[in-house]
């Protein structure tokens, strides 16, 4: 089978905790000993999640992380994906950001979020939908600008400030590749107004990530920027076993933890069996020739130049690494 040819594929590593089976550092380490792996094969980048107060992915810090995961690796991109960028204060973030891309050698993928989880919310002291997101707005402008100027003066909503330096600056220039997670109309016509790359997924069907691309490149012209040249990296939720059945199986048993521990339903627009949405049509999986298929439909269907695995295994991780990704490439 000849290569499908995207353009970069990269990882999206949880640190999940199920049941709490074995000690916490070794999650870490485990997930430390993958990216390890990563480095020595053909991905682009590992892209480390953050979550709060759920052992869904136990991992609160990315830039930490991110420090462990370049120091154990040569030639790996760091990706955040994605920092929770309403929790902070913007420039706090900008300032450990570039820190992680000076320590890394300049390394870092930027991924930013506004989340969805109520909790977290909650627990932040962020009481309502729009001023999450209105924070997370004012963030991603504020780290942006942080990097880009000698010094930074903001008048917003929620943050406010005067003649600030803010130091280090990152050690990519102007600043290290970026990207806001968006999902709704709304997110995507802000992204593109503000010219900003989209990072999609992993909850979304592969319709609605077909349906999403095509309207943010559409207002992205709009606006008077091209999609020409940009990374557009989708999650992808997988499952990989020797047969199909087997794969099933196991992307049956990822979206059942998926919505047990962390997912509610509503956040995510699900009508119908919330599992069998995922196992239909959001968790790719199958055979390695399945899932190479699968990815090459997807790849003309979305337009998709930067695929960002999403293992619900280690033997998916194993699989993709050797049989499917020399594929991809």
């Amino acid at each position: 089978m000849a290569p499908i040819s995207f353009v970069k594929v990269g990882i999206l590593q949880f640190f999940s905790w199920p049941e709490r089976r074995v000690p916490l550092p070794t999650v870490y380490e485990r997930a430390l000993q993958r990216i390890e792996i990563m480095d020595q094969t053909g991905y682009d980048a590992v892209w480390l999640t953050e979550h709060h107060f759920n052992d869904y992915s136990v991992c609160p810090s990315i830039p930490v992380m991110g420090a462990y995961a370049a120091a154990r690796t040569k030639r790996l991109r760091i990706g955040a994906g994605v920092t929770l960028a309403a929790f902070y204060h913007p420039l706090r973030l900008a300032e450990e950001i570039a820190l992680l891309d000076i320590l890394s050698g300049g390394r870092v993928n930027w991924g930013a979020g506004r989340g969805f989880d109520a909790r977290e919310f909650g627990v932040f002291g962020i009481a309502t939908l729009e001023e999450s997101r209105a924070r997370f707005r004012e963030a991603v402008d504020i780290v942006v600008s942080a990097w880009i100027n000698d010094r930074v003066t903001y008048r917003g909503r929620y943050f406010s400030f005067e003649d600030i330096e803010v130091l280090p600056k990152p050690l990519q220039h102007p600043y290290p590749p970026m990207w806001v997670a968006a999902g709704s109309s709304e997110a995507l016509e802000w992204a593109a107004a503000a010219g900003y790359s989209v990072l999609i997924g992993p909850h979304a069907t592969h319709q609605e990530v077909a349906i999403q691309h095509e309207f943010y490149r559409r207002k992205l012209e709009a606006h008077g920027y091209s999609s020409a040249g940009r990374d557009l990296p989708v999650a992808l939720l997988m499952a990989i076993a020797k047969s199909d059945a087997e794969a099933e199986a196991v992307a049956r048993q990822g979206a059942q933890w998926l919505l047990k521990t962390y997912i509610d339903p509503k956040a995510i627009g699900a009508t119908g069996d919330p599992v069998q949405r995922y196992v239909d049509s959001v968790i790719v999986h199958g055979t390695p020739e399945r899932v190479i298929d699968e990815l090459a439909r997807l790849r003309e269907q979305s337009q998709l130049n930067y695929v960002i695995g999403a293992p619900l295994s280690h033997a998916t991780f194993e699989a993709f690494t050797e049989k499917v990704l020399p594929k991809l490439l």
